[in-house]
């Protein structure tokens, strides 16, 4: 089943999506800052080309 993820402006609107949420007897989670920026990684990763190969020198220079 697909997902929704929904980032409020304010916790007032938090605190009414998540009231909602509960209401309608819909599980949810809270996700931390550190969880968003892995899930927005895993999304980078997933769209990277893969078939173009890069030195190893070049990564270790950009790292640096």
């Amino acid at each position: 089943m697909k997902s929704i993820v929904i980032s409020p402006r304010s916790k007032s609107e938090f605190e009414f999506v998540a009231k909602l949420v509960k209401k309608l007897g819909l599980s949810s989670r809270t996700l931390s800052d550190q969880e968003k920026e892995d899930a927005g990684l895993v999304l980078l990763m997933k769209e990277v080309d893969r078939k173009t190969k890069v030195h190893r020198s070049t990564v270790i220079k950009n790292l640096q």
